[in-house]
């Protein structure tokens, strides 16, 4: 009796085997390369959160007084307008109180200072830098260049590099011939 489907031989049975342990072994080899892949790139995540979060910490250290800092300033410009405006005569008859003051402003000034909080001191003369004054008028003055600081209305302030508030001048423009 001859048969339709004749059974494989043992050479073919190894053949079949050979292809499945073949392609199981490719499976396991992407699965193998899938795996390692995900694994580097976890591994870049990984360091650059911590990367990430040290440079959020230098900066919550460095720059996380800011807001105080700058609620402080008019305190500063009023400690300093009161001494301004202290006349020879208020000095003399008020000279614990004006000393007060000025221990209090100064003392103010040092624990800014020790925070990073440093002025901006432009004078009359220096040239207007955008970067560090805000101007608040223009004006055509004799005697002066175009882009010259001709009046300090208050002194602005950096937080260590970052500017906290600008100076605010006045501004020559091209005096009129």
């Amino acid at each position: 009796m001859a048969q339709d489907n004749p059974s494989p031989d043992a050479a073919e049975i190894g053949e079949i085997e050979d292809f499945i342990e073949a392609e199981e072994l490719d499976a396991l080899r992407a699965e193998r390369d899938e795996l390692r892949d995900r694994f580097m790139r976890a591994l870049a995540d990984a360091e650059n959160s911590r990367k990430r979060a040290e440079r959020d910490r230098r900066e919550a250290e460095q720059y996380g007084s800011t807001r105080l800092a700058r609620d402080l300033l008019p305190v500063f410009d009023n400690l300093k307008r009161a001494l301004d405006a202290a006349t020879d005569e208020t000095r003399t008859q008020a000279a614990a109180l004006i000393e007060g003051v000025d221990l209090t402003l100064r003392e103010l000034t040092n624990v800014m200072t020790k925070h990073g909080v440093t002025p901006i001191s432009p004078v009359a003369g220096d040239t207007f830098d955008p970067q560090l004054h805000q101007a608040m008028f223009e004006a055509p003055v004799p005697g002066t260049k175009a882009g010259q600081i001709i009046q300090v209305m208050t002194e602005g302030f950096m937080l260590h590099d970052r500017l906290l508030r600008p100076a605010q001048v006045g501004v020559s423009s091209t005096p009129a011939n």
